[in-house]
């Protein structure tokens, strides 16, 4: 019964919607400004950058933590090491969690942040790609969309090179859960393709009821 409660417990975690209850310290509904998305990128822009910066991290640690650290308190629970794929296991919850919360009536984020924290725990060297492609797509497009995506794919391709020889797992669950974060961003790619995508900006947004991101 631990790994699914560990599991549970991830999901649970997961779920935890940081990016509206931060918000709502500034007495803003995150839901309803900027694109509407409960993720950083939306508090960053339409509430202030140290509450989004506050959301980062806090939806990183929520995939880092069950990917790093449920299967230790499984063992400390059990006396027994749980292995690798509990940690999988549970980021994948907690990645699931965030993107379907049940608090939320299951309308959460895209995952992005969340899934970053489960990949550093349990593939630093693909995250360190990802990070690196996700900054220079940033830079050269200026849409935080196209600098998700284009991580979401180098990640994948690049586990298949450094994982590959120890297991197909890893890859494979890499794989899926770029393809679920693409998939997450089909309204960012209906935007691109319209011309109507929000390009990333450090000036202060003051209009909390502005819906140019929508």
């Amino acid at each position: 019964m631990t790994p699914i409660l560990l599991i549970v417990a991830a999901y649970l975690l997961g779920a935890v919607p940081f990016g509206l209850l931060l918000s709502r310290l500034k007495g803003v509904d995150i839901r309803t400004v900027g694109s509407g998305n409960i993720g950083a990128t939306n508090v960053f822009r339409s509430v202030s950058k140290p509450l989004g910066i506050a959301t980062f991290a806090c939806d990183f640690l929520k995939g880092l933590l069950p990917a790093c650290c449920f299967p230790i308190l499984g063992k400390w629970i059990t006396g027994t090491f749980q292995g690798p794929e509990i940690g999988l296991l549970c980021g994948v919850a907690a990645i699931a969690g965030h993107n379907w919360p049940v608090y939320l009536k299951f309308k959460g984020g895209k995952g992005i942040a969340t899934s970053a924290g489960v990949l550093l725990g349990i593939a630093p060297q693909a995250v360190a790609w990802g990070l690196l492609s996700w900054i220079v797509l940033l830079i050269a497009t200026r849409y935080v969309s196209v600098a998700s995506i284009g991580a979401a794919i180098v990640v994948p391709v690049v586990s298949w090179t450094l994982y590959s020889r120890e297991g197909i797992l890893l890859p494979i669950a890499l794989t899926l859960l770029g393809a679920l974060a693409v998939w997450r961003h089909k309204t960012n790619i209906e935007r691109l393709i319209n011309g109507t995508e929000h390009r990333f900006s450090f000036k202060k947004q003051t209009d909390f009821n502005a819906k140019d991101a929508k």
